[in-house]
């Protein structure tokens, strides 16, 4: 059995990270003596995520560029300089047989460093509009693996591998779960779920627009689990105090999200590539509110490529408050155009995704 040594690098939202785990996890499974060290950013979410996971990791001082206050970009490029120097510390140390890049912050000073020492890399981009970084990244690259249709625009046509996103391994498994689903969050059988998610740090937009339309909620016979994210939850409580009775389940974040899943015919998201390939292979109804708050407006588009399939609604982030709660009701009651999107959006899934960049790695490794 072949020991591999690999680093993979990326992160600062769960959109990131959960993807990365799922290619460590397939790496050791097929080979168990393979040594994996991630390389993330000092102050996100993946220096407590990989480590829970069981794998190492190497945290970079690195930054994103601040577009609103460009005088504060000083210190921006001083961390992106420590982050080249740790990084190619650290590449020499582990000497890996090849670098991955998951996207995130650290991914750039990671991959840019390993091109430049001679080592192997590959990037998987998630979203279907590439980052600045990617592109600089791309040409030295051995394989990109994406997501979507048309990503040579971006990335040279021969290096493309179409293999879409990882997912956690149990939500591959989620459909089928619903009744014991329901169980665990106290709901009936007998009413429509709708599912409100933004993402693991919650969204603020997405938030409010439910809060200011409880009303309606209420009124209206369907059931509800909501996911606030850990910033907008006690504010959440507040304003359920005045609807006893309600079904709603709420919690700042949802720990057997397969159950979530499997519980709800219709969900409300954030466009993070992540999420979107989850709702593809689990046929999930959705409304797509992507957030403006990214770079290069990437949700957007990650959305329309959807949308333009007819495979999911979108609202923008500028008029939820106004139409999210009403959009949502109404197509939670249409069983005809549920069935529709729940077709459509899964004619866009791709199964197996983490295995079929194992493969890739593994070429590029032997080809080494």
């Amino acid at each position: 059995m072949k020991s591999y040594k690999v680093i993979i690098s990326g992160g600062g939202t769960g959109g990131h990270i959960f993807p990365a785990i799922s290619i460590a996890n397939t790496l050791k499974k097929r080979f168990p003596d393979i040594d994996i060290l991630f390389v993330g950013a000092e102050d996100r979410m993946e220096m407590s995520k990989v480590p829970a996971a069981g794998y190492p990791i190497v945290g970079l001082p690195v930054k994103g560029f601040d577009r609103a206050h460009l005088f504060k970009n000083m210190e921006v490029v001083s961390c992106l300089l420590k982050s080249l120097g740790r990084a190619k510390k650290t590449l020499r140390d582990f000497r890996p047989d090849i670098a991955v890049g998951v996207g995130g912050y650290a991914s750039g000073p990671t991959l840019w460093m390993a091109s430049s020492l001679g080592i192997p890399t590959l990037i998987q981009e998630q979203n279907s509009y590439a980052g600045v970084t990617n592109k600089l990244l791309a040409k030295k690259a051995g394989r990109i693996c994406v997501a979507y249709e048309g990503m040579e625009k971006f990335f040279p046509k021969e290096k493309i591998v179409i293999t879409g996103n990882p997912v956690r391994q149990d939500l591959e498994e989620a459909s089928g779960k619903r009744e014991e689903a329901l169980r665990f969050f106290g709901l009936s059988p007998e009413k429509k779920t709708l599912l409100v998610v933004g993402g693991s740090l919650g969204a603020r937009t997405i938030n409010h627009s439910v809060q200011g339309d409880l009303d309606k909620l209420f009124a209206s016979g369907i059931q509800v689990i909501w996911q606030t994210g850990r910033y907008y939850h006690d504010e959440a409580l507040t304003h359920l105090k005045a609807y006893h009775g309600m079904p709603i389940w709420c919690s700042d974040f949802i720990t057997r999200m397969d159950y979530a899943y499997a519980a709800s015919d219709l969900v409300i998201s954030r466009a993070g590539a992540g999420s979107i390939s989850e709702l593809c292979i689990l046929k999930k109804p959705v409304i797509l509110v992507p957030s403006p708050n990214v770079a290069e407006d990437h949700q957007t588009k990650n959305a329309m490529a959807l949308v333009n399939q007819n495979a999911a609604l979108m609202i923008k982030d500028s008029e939820a408050k106004e139409k999210l709660v009403g959009t949502a009701l109404s197509l939670i009651q249409d069983d005809a155009r549920l069935a529709s999107l729940s077709e459509n959006i899964h004619k866009m899934a791709h199964f197996h995704s983490a295995e079929q960049i194992v493969d890739e790695i593994v070429r590029i490794i032997e080809r080494k």
